[in-house]
């Protein structure tokens, strides 16, 4: 599939990198949270709002706005047809808060978690429902700026004749500084090697508990108090062996362990059980996902049109369905390296509890 760039092995992990943001995404999606994801949107450090960091998924606090229909006689649906329609509600959308996105571009490519507005301490992201022959489903959610969760995924390649990657460790060090700066609940080390959690609540008064088992109060509390500024951290890694070994975890999943309050890792057969199923030998129906795949990366420079952000509209159909029809296996896909004894089922009932805890 690579043949024709000049490094076919780091096109190659690129493409790597994309598959990985891409099953993170839609396992959340199949987890109920699509309406509370962000891509991309920058992210402030508890109590130092000067400094932001982008992170690939945040999950907030959302409300629905509005359940449109629209017209599906003419692409793309844009920006400007959503305000309209929002208008036509009740709903006015301020020219200088919207962003010129396209949910559905006229070549039929999805933008995921469109944001079509900003409103200063809450945005306004579009999804997409059914495509009708005669009209398209579009939900409207409004999301509060501050998460209640980030997602983020690390993978890096082995240069030629290399070891390891040579940026393996600084990209380590850079998802652990975000993951230790962005929350409520500080992290200590202390004196016989295990963790801390710190909490300071309005008044400056200081409580500290084993920082596994504060995660879990403050999320089941339902506590307003404690949650305001909380959010959850999950990990993402890939690329076994430059992250760790079967018998030793290395410096680079050491620092990320310590890090993030969830570390995920997918495995070498769940990657490949997706590569195979979806892009290099599909059963027909899923076709259309390899297409678009093969579209992204092809000689010249493909358009976008497999990514977390713009996926083609009928490879993202068929991705939803992919995911709930094989919920289970994706669910083998991730061995739970932190917290230690852990699954995926605690981890999404703890997603779910805070989605309920931070309404708006």
């Amino acid at each position: 599939m690579f043949g024709h760039a000049d490094d076919k092995k780091k096109a190659a992990g690129r493409a790597l990198g994309t598959l990985v943001e891409v099953i993170t995404f839609y396992l959340l999606r199949s987890w109920g949270f699509e309406h509370s994801i962000a891509i991309e949107r920058p992210l402030p450090e508890y109590s130092n709002e000067s400094i932001t960091h982008n992170v690939e998924y945040s999950l907030h606090p959302s409300t629905t706005v509005a359940d449109l229909s629209l017209p599906n006689t003419t692409l793309p649906i844009s920006t400007a047809k959503i305000c309209k329609a929002l208008s036509a509600q009740g709903t006015e959308v301020p020219k200088s808060q919207r962003k010129a996105n396209q949910l559905l571009s006229s070549g039929r490519v999805l933008r995921n978690a469109c944001t079509i507005a900003n409103e200063g301490a809450s945005f306004l992201v579009a999804t997409l429902g059914e495509l009708l022959n005669e009209c398209a489903e579009v939900i409207v959610s409004r999301l509060a700026n501050r998460p209640f969760a980030i997602v983020e995924c690390k993978r890096v390649g082995i240069e030629e004749g290399a070891g390891k990657g040579p940026q393996t460790i600084e990209k380590a060090k850079q998802g652990a500084y975000v993951a230790r700066t962005v929350s409520s609940l500080q992290r200590i080390r202390l004196p016989d090697g295990t963790a801390a959690g710190v909490f300071a609540s309005s008044d400056g008064k200081l409580t500290s508990k084993p920082y596994n088992e504060y995660v879990q109060e403050i999320i089941e509390s339902h506590d307003r108090e404690l949650l305001r500024d909380f959010v959850l951290t999950v990990g993402v890694v890939s690329n076994h062996g430059n992250w760790f070994t079967s018998d030793d975890h290395n410096k680079e999943l050491r620092v990320l362990t310590q890090s993030y309050d969830w570390l995920l890792f997918l495995t070498d057969e769940g990657l490949c059980q997706f590569v195979c199923d979806l892009i290099t030998e599909p059963a027909a129906p899923y076709q259309p996902v390899r297409n678009a795949f093969l579209a992204s990366y092809e000689k010249g420079g493909g358009a976008n049109r497999f990514t977390k952000v713009q996926m083609a509209y009928e490879a993202d159909r068929l991705l939803v369905r992919y995911f709930s029809e094989k919920a289970e296996d994706v669910r083998s896909w991730f061995n739970v390296i932190a917290p230690a004894g852990k699954n995926l089922t605690l981890l999404q009932h703890e997603l779910t509890t805070l989605i309920e805890a931070r309404k708006i």
